[in-house]
């Protein structure tokens, strides 16, 4: 390992405890060292397979790793919750990760269509050791599970109304989405079908990045 790859590491790392701290969230040393290897290898397989436009660790920390990592609370009574379109496991391996410790009984599904996305997906869990993971290659319209989840989740996958259409029927009774979007989508809650209603729209502050981030919470009106 190169002298600027011990500074790089160094530096993300500390990235990655200063932004947990000023999010409130704690993570002991095993969560700290999988989040940076889950980084570690979303970089290595995206120079290969393109799984993120994000090709700089430093910004994959802010964008992808941090930004997920602060929707965390949003999670934190859930215990089964699937993430659609889940891409390079984004927020979806964060989620597990930190659950991992903080909420051992929660379980995590991810779906994707693009075989390489769960590939990815499939080897990060098995290098990481997470046991709450599971992964699924499909489209989220034609799947079905034995047990139906709490939350249903997405980040920048599609618009709420095609997004809740689409998995609905995963759903449990009582159950909520969660969309992870930008700026407040105003237009697209308009659009929301009859019987579905808002129960929360939370502005997100993530460390170290200048853009507006918004948690949509949706239930069964």
């Amino acid at each position: 390992m190169s002298a600027t790859q011990i500074a790089s590491g160094a530096s993300l790392e500390a990235s990655l405890q200063q932004g947990a701290q000023a999010l409130g969230i704690e993570l002991d040393e095993k969560q700290q060292q999988q989040l940076l290897a889950y980084l570690s290898l979303l970089a290595k397989w995206n120079r290969t397979y393109n799984l993120t436009s994000i090709r700089e660790p430093a910004q994959m920390m802010t964008h992808h790793l941090l930004d997920s990592l602060a929707v965390v609370p949003a999670f934190a009574a859930a215990d089964n919750v699937l993430d659609v379109g889940a891409g390079g496991g984004l927020p979806g391996m964060i989620l597990a990760i930190w659950a991992s410790k903080a909420r051992p009984s929660m379980r995590v599904s991810m779906i994707d269509t693009v075989h390489k996305k769960t590939a990815f997906l499939t080897q990060a869990k098995a290098e990481l050791g997470l046991s709450n993971v599971s992964v699924h290659t499909a489209r989220v319209e034609q799947l079905q599970v034995a047990q139906k989840f709490d939350v249903i989740t997405s980040r920048a996958f599609a618009e709420l109304a095609d997004f809740i259409n689409w998995s609905e029927h995963l759903l449990a009774d009582g159950g909520q989405f969660i969309a992870l979007k930008g700026v407040q989508p105003d237009q697209e809650i308009a659009r929301l079908l009859a019987g579905w209603q808002v129960t929360e729209i939370r502005p997100v502050t993530v460390p170290g990045l200048d853009a507006e981030r918004h948690l949509i919470f949706i239930k069964r009106s």
